[in-house]
């Protein structure tokens, strides 16, 4: 009896272990020497022609660092759990302590995109590329997605290459209001929570409201009485990734 228990607990916390291996640790270099660690999940693709998604993971300020792990603690493993019906490969850079993926204030109630991306935001976006090079990525099929700075991060990258990314989640974040006609056509699924002291909840609100007015068809779930951690709820929807997943460029 003792060893079918023991064989039993080895059964449960294997899976767990093989997850967590899946994550490969790498690191993105430009000319310049600037380097960003980021995790890749490579999923199990069947052999064939077949290209698969991508999706850009940007984590919030709690996550940032140099261990190459704690950008998996929030939200990022929901697409790891939806492999099975949604393959794809996921890249999780990990934003160095001290710096941003968007360099504004959170708690202000607007901010004006900077004239060039932060250094980070720039690594992140060129690992996207590299990624690409190494990869059977479908370059129709490249999704950016990120909760609070991450928030930040996934409006200013459709802002600054709205023909790049097919489809974007921002969750408890917030934009350049006054380019929502440059994102119009880019389809966007926005979450916040409706009590949030972090990020105040307008900032979805307005941007979503100036995205309506410059034509576009924004999705937004804001769930009352929710504070900022609203991101377990936001990846546990169960539309969003049959939503996301069948966006495509054209």
């Amino acid at each position: 009896m003792r060893k079918s228990a023991s064989l039993m607990a080895w059964a449960l916390i294997l899976p767990a272990f093989r997850q967590a291996d899946e994550w490969e640790k790498r690191e993105e270099k430009d000319s310049r020497g600037a380097k960003l660690s980021y995790r890749l999940f490579k999923p199990r693709k069947p052999a064939g022609p077949e290209k698969l998604p991508l999706v850009l993971f940007l984590h919030g300020a709690g996550e940032r660092g140099d261990d190459n792990e704690a950008q998996l603690k929030n939200g990022v493993k929901a697409f790891v759990a939806g492999q099975a019906q949604f393959p794809c490969y996921i890249a999780a850079p990990q934003c160095p302590a001290k710096f941003q993926w968007v360099d504004t204030p959170w708690g202000n109630p607007k901010h004006t995109m900077p004239a060039q991306p932060t250094e980070p935001l720039r690594l992140a976006l060129q690992l996207v590329s590299s990624l690409q090079k190494e990869f059977p990525i479908d370059p129709k099929r490249l999704y950016v997605t990120g909760l609070s700075m991450g928030g930040f991060g996934t409006w200013d990258v459709i802002q600054r290459y709205p023909r790049t990314f097919a489809a974007a989640v921002p969750v408890c974040g917030g934009a350049d209001e006054a380019l929502a006609g440059v994102i119009a056509k880019v389809p966007v699924w926005v979450f916040h929570g409706g009590n949030d002291d972090v990020v105040k909840t307008s900032r979805s609100r307005n941007i979503v409201e100036a995205l309506r007015k410059a034509g576009g068809t924004p999705k937004y779930t804001e769930y009352p009485g929710v504070g900022h951690g609203c991101w377990d709820q936001a990846y546990q929807e169960k539309d969003l990734f049959p939503w996301l997943f069948a966006q495509k460029l054209p």
